[in-house]
This record gives C-alpha cells, sequence and structure tokens, in this order.
C-alpha cells in the first residue's frame, strides 16, 4: 500500500495545510486538513475526507460543509484518436460541468469544459514543441477574453509562466520532480493591474511513503 503526504502554505493568507492520501488497490483514501483544524484545539474546521476510484467517481465529504461531489469518466475513440470525457456534480453549488479533450497525436491535444445552463465555456489547446516545451493558449467563450501559458522541461524540472489577459495577472512557476526528494513546487503571482502589486507566493511539498 502506498501513501503520498502534502503540504503547502500559502503567504497573503499566512495558512498551511496537509493532505494524506492512501492507495489501496482500485479506491483511494484522501484526507485534508488546515491550520485551522487545530489552531484552537482538535476540531473539524478544514477538516476533508474524500474516497475516490480511479476512471469511475468520486465521492467527497467536507464535513463542516457537508458537501458531495461526483465523478464520471468515459474514453472513446475516433479515428485512432482519443478523446475523453468527465462529468462532474457538485450538490451543494448545483453545478454540472462536462470537460472534454481530443488527442490528434502526443502533440497536439484539444480540450474544451463547460457548465451546463450557463455561457460558461473554456477551449484550451496545447501543442508540445520538440517534447520539452508546451504552448496552451485558451479562450473563454463568455467572457470573450484570451489566457496564455507556456512551460519548458529541463531534466528533472519544469518552468512555466501564465498570463491572464482579462485581468493582466502574470504567474510564474517552478516544479522539480526526484525520485529520491518527491516533488516540490514554487509559484509566485502579481497583478500587474493593481498599484500596490504585491506577489502572491505559494510553496508546496510532496513525499511518497511506504505504508
Amino acid at each position: 500500500m502506498n501513501a503520498s503526504l502534502k503540504g503547502r502554505y500559502i503567504n497573503d493568507k499566512s495558512n498551511a495545510a496537509t493532505t494524506l492520501a492512501i492507495n489501496g488497490g482500485d479506491v483511494k483514501l484522501l484526507s485534508s486538513m488546515t491550520d485551522s483544524t487545530f489552531v484552537n484545539g482538535p476540531s473539524l474546521n478544514g477538516l476533508t475526507v474524500a474516497v475516490k476510484k480511479p476512471g469511475f467517481y468520486i465521492i467527497g465529504h467536507d464535513v463542516p460543509k457537508k458537501d458531495l461531489r461526483f465523478q464520471f469518466n468515459n474514453i472513446v475513440r475516433f479515428a485512432k484518436n482519443a478523446s475523453k470525457l468527465t462529468y462532474n456534480r457538485g450538490r451543494r453549488d448545483k453545478r454540472t460541468v462536462v470537460d472534454g479533450a481530443l488527442v490528434f497525436d502526443p502533440a497536439n491535444k484539444v480540450s474544451a469544459t463547460y457548465m451546463l445552463g450557463s455561457r460558461n465555456c473554456k477551449l484550451k489547446y496545447s501543442y508540445v514543441l520538440g517534447g520539452v516545451t508546451t504552448l496552451e493558449p485558451c479562450y473563454d467563450l463568455g467572457k470573450n477574453r484570451w489566457d496564455f501559458a507556456i512551460s519548458r522541461r529541463v531534466y528533472d524540472n519544469v518552468f512555466k509562466a501564465t498570463y491572464q489577459t482579462w485581468c493582466r495577472n502574470l504567474a510564474l512557476e517552478w516544479l522539480r520532480n526526484t525520485k529520491f526528494n518527491g516533488t516540490f513546487k514554487i509559484s509566485a503571482s502579481i497583478n500587474l493591474a493593481e498599484e500596490s502589486k504585491n506577489p502572491k507566493f505559494i510553496a508546496e511539498s510532496t513525499w511518497d511513503l511506504e505504508v
């Protein structure tokens, strides 16, 4: 049985969170907690428990909010091209989201996200250049806005930059994944439209364990 432990810290909110995932065959148990779970003594605040069966469904239970969420996946092929369809349904927010992706070849993929009953629809194209650089323009049909992302892999490191045109938000990310030291990610974002331009930093680290 395998397990993974993930820690996360955000500077502007000055809070931390920990997530524990345990794999038991086809079923995965997920549990997460924040500093609010212990700040005034042990409590249910910030505590989330979920059970996941890959490729079929996800049932999550956030104890304070009593929220249930379901997910169904399906993979089909059209003319040798793989297509994946994901259906998400949340009980508390009463929203239904459909995700679809069409893979033409390893370097070209088109994906779409649509919320039923709304104009919220996003289209994203992913192009891999030379196997190391990925370009991802994204268009929001409902808001008539573009987002752009570019990432590059250098050995065990991935460097990524994202720019949202509608809010002028620029984000930079450094992800490192090694077999012996686990995974860590450092990201920073800044809103170029704000006068103060206070950057936001997030640090994450993940360790894989044998249970």
